[in-house]
């Protein structure tokens, strides 16, 4: 592959995630020679999964890296051309645009698929990296509450917002209890959310209450250190899994600002197709998507996104 300054690619993909790789895996079908600026990290959140039971045609499951790996294989295999490293800055304003990486190199493209993800905001703990790797911390139940790991176990949920009532909720088909662990006296969540979550008999709520360290026993989590935002006591309080539902932060500040995003920072798109508000620029993946953000979800958009990318080129008669 070129990647003098001077050539000019169809489609540059920023993201190696689901949504990327199937966004490039379509593209590459199409001829479109897609050029994929993968990131640090292959696959995005995925490769920091364990198992995978909820992605259509692994009925066994699958492991989150190996799933990255052969969608990987997949678009590898049909003509995809990648980069190491990550898009650090973004000229927008006329086309061709124009991209730098942290490394320094610059590329131009005629269109491009932002699949950069959204990143989960974490609690800050020290254990807290090392034991969510399949070691009972989480930040999506809908991911993986139905592992057999959190089955039957007393859960807790760190949140106030409607996600965290979500996930509590969902997290009631399959445990004991749920816990939902708030730093306030009052939830930021909806009216209606609220009111379903506080009306489940098997969810519980302790209020003021902030997680200030992680028991672990065996390399898997064991409870909770909670201290009290009121009294400043502490406590243990026994846990087979934590799930923390605080947010994602979308990985859109190379833009700074140059394509138009909702109040929490994901990417807008004019529905039904993946276009942005900057003509010949698309979105796909968790990065514009604040409701789902499921590997399915994030690989249908990269579909949808390669499909645009493709009539708008097809529209300039190319």
């Amino acid at each position: 592959m070129d990647e003098g300054r001077d050539t000019v690619h169809k489609v540059i993909i920023a993201g190696s995630g689901p949504a990327g790789l199937t966004a490039g895996l379509y593209a590459a079908r199409a001829n479109l020679a897609p050029v994929m600026i993968a990131g640090h990290q292959w696959g995005g959140q995925l490769m920091e999964t364990t198992d995978v039971e909820n992605y259509p045609g692994f009925p066994e499951g699958i492991l989150g890296p190996e799933l990255i790996e052969v969608m990987k294989k997949q678009a590898l295999r049909f003509g995809l051309n990648y980069v190491e490293g990550q898009v650090a800055e973004a000229d927008l304003s006329r086309r061709p645009f124009k991209l730098v990486t942290d490394d320094g190199r610059a590329f131009q493209c005629r269109t491009l698929i932002i699949s950069t993800g959204a990143s989960a905001r974490w609690l800050g703990l020290e254990k807290e990296q090392k034991l969510k790797m399949g070691g009972g911390v989480s930040a999506c139940a809908t991911c993986d509450g139905a592992l057999p790991m959190y089955r039957g176990q007393e859960l807790a949920v760190v949140g106030g917002g409607d996600s965290a009532m979500e996930e509590a909720l969902f997290l009631t088909r399959f445990a004991s209890k749920v816990t939902i662990i708030h730093r306030r006296d009052a939830f930021r969540a909806s009216k209606i959310m609220q009111q379903r979550a506080l009306s489940n008999p098997k969810i519980a709520v302790k209020w003021n209450r902030v997680v200030e360290d992680l028991i672990e026993t065996n390399e898997r989590l064991a409870g909770l250190v909670l201290r009290d935002t009121v009294n400043r006591a502490t406590e243990h309080f026994p846990v087979g899994g934590l799930f923390v539902a605080i947010g994602h932060t979308p990985n859109t500040a190379f833009l700074k600002g140059q394509v138009e995003t909702d109040a929490q920072g994901f990417i807008k798109v004019r529905e039904p197709t993946t276009r942005t508000s900057v003509e010949g620029v698309f979105a796909c993946g968790d990065v514009m998507d604040p409701v789902y953000k499921q590997a399915v979800t994030a690989a249908g958009t990269g579909c949808r996104a390669a499909i645009d990318a493709e009539r708008f080129l097809e529209a300039e008669g190319d």
